[in-house]
């Protein structure tokens, strides 16, 4: 298969270089909207990382810590595998039927969910009914995540004035980025505050019924905004499609391979720096969880702050290249890094910040770019489904595999995992065309 068959220079569907244009008030208004309204949805997804050994301890048998854990963490990746059905079936309804409405119901799905973990009982007093009612919550969840991404990165980058859409579609990742750091903080300040009897007791609740009620927010914002006028065209224009899963595939096989191996990397790196970092520290040096906590605090205001600067110098010199050099920094320092991790908040924050810091050429452009893979008829179901299978197989796992890694006695060979996801998208990202100037329909 010829993976730039689709998107060659002299197709139609290339297009030339053209100055940047400011965005205007209705274009602010609706990056804000669905910057807030996707940050409060990951409130939810994120808190359960954080809070993962506690959890373990909450709605699993006592008596092996480790096993409690890895099962904690296997429905974790088990919500990933509803990841791909909510891409499919979400992807096709906000293609079908507006982004704006594929927005609403994914977070109300997300709210949902969160609030129904902050109230289910552990099991010590309903027994085996409490980690499966856990898995019902984290399926609706990575239902939701499924759909998510899709709707919201069209609706991010649709919004966008031209010669600044990977600067819009940056703010999707600031979105789930901060929805990430609100988690953290939440984190921090329980785990600082509260005793490990209270935490365990009811803290962890709060914070996730903290959450579920951000979540609300963001579905206030999302009924207010306006749909984007790139759906309007395809919906007036009669080019709406029955059936946007089986489009995709059809019409472009070579678009959907190429954001599985864009997203590959991606999502390997970012589960275990982003998401899971603070954990795996924790159990492979013995850090404190809050110092650890802590560190991932700080790095992700940097990186937040940082987005949408590197969505901007994407605008300017390219996908291309900014993607490369993720990927190679990482194939280049996934081996120090990892083997820096110590027990002192200054061994943990610089493998931290390094890594995030290269994250940032992957974040600030796989909104943008898978978006510009697709036409509108089926852009949501392009960006969303063939995301959410490679997520489920690389993102979800992540955090299983490290600690298994770590059970196993083979925390050294993390390194290997890391650098080879690097090397396959970094071979994408090199082959793949330069969709900077390319005509957005």
């Amino acid at each position: 298969m010829n993976l730039k068959s689709d998107l060659s220079p002299g197709s139609p569907a290339a297009g030339g270089a053209s100055e940047p244009q400011k965005l205007n008030a209705k274009q602010r208004k609706a990056i804000v909207a669905g910057t807030i309204g996707n940050t409060v949805e990951w409130v939810d997804w994120a808190l359960y990382s954080i809070f993962a050994k506690i959890i373990a301890d909450e709605f699993f048998p006592k008596g092996n810590g480790a096993v409690a854990l890895l099962s904690t963490l296997a429905v974790f990746a088990v919500g990933f595998v509803m990841r791909p059905v909510g891409a499919a079936v979400l992807g096709a309804y906000a293609d079908r039927h507006g982004r704006k409405k594929g927005m609403t119901l994914t977070v109300a799905l997300m709210a949902g969910a969160g609030f129904a973990i902050a109230v289910t009982p552990g099991y010590e007093h309903i027994g085996v009914l409490s980690p499966l009612l856990l898995l019902v919550a984290r399926l609706v969840q990575g239902f939701s995540a499924g759909g998510e991404f899709g709707s919201s990165s069209a609706f991010l980058v649709e919004s966008a004035a031209r010669g600044r859409r990977a600067f819009a579609g940056s703010w999707q990742q600031v979105s789930v980025a901060g929805g990430v750091l609100i988690a953290s903080l939440l984190g921090t300040l329980t785990t600082s505050a509260l005793s490990d009897e209270a935490l365990h007791s009811w803290g962890w609740r709060v914070a996730f019924v903290f959450g579920g009620l951000l979540g609300l927010v963001g579905l206030w914002l999302r009924v207010s905004v306006e749909d984007t006028e790139s759906f309007a065209r395809s919906q007036d224009g009669g080019r709406t499609r029955t059936n946007p899963v089986k489009a995709m595939f059809v019409e472009h096989p070579a678009a959907t391979l190429r954001v599985v191996g864009i997203t590959i990397a991606g999502t390997l790196t970012y589960y275990i720096w982003v998401n899971y970092l603070p954990t795996y520290a924790n159990l492979t040096t013995g850090i404190p969880l809050k110092t650890a906590l802590l560190s991932q605090t700080l790095c992700l205001v940097v990186f937040v702050i940082a987005l949408p600067f590197a969505g901007l110098l994407s605008d300017r010199i390219g996908r291309r290249p900014t993607m490369a050099a993720f990927a190679g920094g990482f194939v280049v320092l996934a081996w120090p890094l990892l083997h820096l991790l110590g027990d002192s908040f200054w061994s943990l924050f610089p493998v931290h910040l390094v890594g995030m810091l290269l994250i940032l050429g992957y974040s600030s452009n796989c909104a943008v770019i898978m978006a510009e893979q697709f036409p509108a008829e089926v852009r949501a179901t392009g960006i969303a489904l063939p995301y959410a299978l490679a997520v489920a197989v690389f993102g979800g796992t992540a955090p299983y595999v490290t600690t298994w890694m770590h059970e196993s006695g083979h925390s050294g060979l993390l390194w290997i995992y890391v650098s080879a996801a690097s090397l396959i998208s970094l071979v994408v990202y090199l082959t793949m065309p330069e969709t900077k100037d390319k005509d957005f329909t």
